[in-house]
């Protein structure tokens, strides 16, 4: 692994807008291979970021950073955009109309770092991985497999370090991007040797009008691939279904995966445990990876990693020592024989019934900003929880659905409170499971899923330990 050199974008000039995980990397890289950025954020505070770090670049990069208000892009050779921001709907960002007027294209960090790792020369190899759920396991897993198996590898993209953060790698080196739906609709040159789409469920509807919008926009992942990549796809829904027939079609191979046994049958699935191919068991799945969903990641992870050329041998230990992830079915602590389980990821109901599929018995904390939808297809899980403790701003609204079925709940409000409350109810039902599998996002309490599980591992791990039942109804 090197850096890029200093002179790779001499004479390019970009401009950035929007300053989060994905634009200061974006300025700092892009100053840093010798191109000029003027980069623009409507927020004080993240401009005086800006400033602190360009302060910490050598002073060639330092004079090719100007930060000013894109009143025009005309002589940029693009815009980068950060994700959140539109470029098409619901409503275009006058900047994004700006330069679709002025013909600059519009490209994600991920499609220049494919640029500059091709202007430098190195013919490292890239590996996609989209989808509205799993992709991170499955990214942090593919590249679990190949730094173990001594490959160079860099990972990052939606998930952890932003695109243009990655190192220069060589030749026989491997970028492993997580995709969000928003970055693949900015791609230009980049194709991924290898790209997974690992499943569809209804998610950022308004930026993709609806779900034909957003599966064209994650359909993306497989653009421009040729007769010498590989495809994957998961057909565990009928959105990806109809996808896998299409690219059947095409020049590309395709390689079906499912984390159990389908109909029609997935070409590699999960069963006991274990990945199997034609009725042949290829490798054990490893404790971090509970569940028919992380069945379905670890096929995924499993494929692509045997076409970049990974032995069968290596992926087994790649499998066996991955240590998970965190706020994806963690185990974060133990009280009385109850443990706790932060799911903290799961934003939206599909996510979290791949959790409620995994125990028998158990106490569910879940609420906060409800998509749409709400928890209405978790209802074939509800005879697998003896309690709900509800939480945050849609707490109402989850509670109907509950009730609905006579399944017992509680509102407790916080998290601080749901704690001890689903505690107490674990105690008195016999579950031993506290799960935290919100289906919701976090931001009406927390800053993101990150801040909530971690509050909650702190909250399980200060539990007293307590011995009998206790409580009745709370809130």
């Amino acid at each position: 692994m090197s850096t890029f050199p200093t002179t790779l974008f001499a004479g390019h000039r970009y401009a950035v807008l929007g300053l989060g995980r994905n634009g200061v990397p974006a300025v700092l890289a892009l100053a840093s291979m010798g191109a000029h950025v003027q980069a623009w954020d409507d927020g004080e505070a993240a401009r005086a970021s800006l400033a602190q770090q360009v302060a910490t670049l050598p002073a060639h990069a330092q004079h090719n950073i100007s930060c000013a208000p894109l009143e025009t892009v005309a002589g940029f050779n693009a815009l980068v955009l950060s994700p959140g921001i539109a470029h098409i709907l619901p409503k275009p960002h006058p900047v994004a109309l700006l330069a679709q007027q002025a013909g600059i294209p519009i490209l994600s960090d991920a499609e220049l770092l494919f640029q500059a790792v091709r202007k430098a020369g190195s013919k490292a190899r890239f590996a996609g991985i989209t989808g509205t759920n799993g992709k991170s396991t499955t990214t942090t897993l593919l590249a679990h497999i190949l730094a173990q198996a001594g490959v160079p590898v860099a990972a990052g993209g939606n998930l952890g370090p932003a695109a243009l953060a990655l190192p220069l790698l060589p030749d026989n080196g491997v970028y492993v991007l997580e995709m969000s739906s928003y970055m693949l609709e900015r791609l230009d040159t980049l194709h991924f040797d290898t790209a997974c789409l690992l499943n569809l469920t209804p998610d950022h509807l308004d930026r993709h009008a609806g779900m034909a919008g957003y599966a064209k926009a994650k359909m993306r992942v497989f653009t421009g691939q040729t007769e010498h990549d590989l495809a994957v796809i998961g057909i565990e829904d009928d959105y990806c279904r109809a996808i896998a027939t299409t690219l059947r079609t095409l020049p590309t191979p395709c390689l079906t995966i499912a984390g159990a046994q389908t109909t029609p049958a997935a070409e590699l699935y999960g069963q006991e445990g274990a990945l199997w191919q034609n009725g042949q068991k290829l490798a054990t799945i490893g404790p971090a990876l509970p569940g028919s969903h992380n069945a379905e990641n670890a096929a995924a992870a499993f494929a692509m990693a045997d076409f970049l050329g990974v032995p069968t041998q290596a992926i087994q230990a790649g499998l066996s020592s991955f240590p998970g992830l965190p706020h994806r079915q963690k185990i974060v602590a133990e009280q009385n024989g109850i443990i706790f389980v932060d799911d903290s990821k799961a934003t939206n109901a599909d996510a979290a019934a791949r959790a409620l599929g995994c125990y028998d018995k158990l106490v569910w904390i879940a609420g906060g900003m409800a998509k749409e939808g709400g928890i209405a297809s978790l209802v074939p899980y509800f005879t697998r929880i003896a309690h709900t403790v509800l939480i945050g701003r849609d707490a109402a609204q989850l509670a109907q659905t509950l009730a609905a079925h006579n399944a017992p709940y509680s509102i407790v409000d916080t998290l601080e409170r749901a704690v001890p409350a689903a505690f107490a109810q674990a105690q008195q039902s016999g579950a031993r499971v506290v799960l935290l599998s919100p289906a919701c996002a976090s931001f009406d309490q927390f800053s993101g899923f990150e801040a909530r599980g971690l509050r909650f591992a702190e909250l399980a791990h200060a539990l007293a330990p307590q011995n009998g039942t206790q409580t009745g109804k709370i809130g």
